[in-house]
């Protein structure tokens, strides 16, 4: 259903959106949105990070028996 907006599409609803919204609220709620997306980033690199200091593999979490990927066979009679 979302596969073919394209950019008229995008636009109009930008337009709604400003109109409904109003320019102050839009542009503080980007401002958080970016300050999400960078505080994420920021998490991801300090957990490589951690990784690579303590010079261990990442391993399971305790509690969680690994799955078992293989097929099983199905009975269809």
């Amino acid at each position: 259903m979302l596969n073919n907006i394209g950019l008229p599409g995008l636009l109009l609803i930008a337009v709604v959106v400003l109109v409904l919204f109003g320019k102050g609220k839009v542009s503080s709620l980007m401002g958080e949105v970016g300050k999400g997306i960078t505080a994420f980033k920021k998490g991801v690199n300090d957990g490589a990070k951690e990784i690579e200091s303590t010079g261990e593999e990442p391993h399971d979490v305790p509690g969680e028996k690994a799955r078992d990927v293989t097929p099983q066979p199905t009975d269809r009679s």
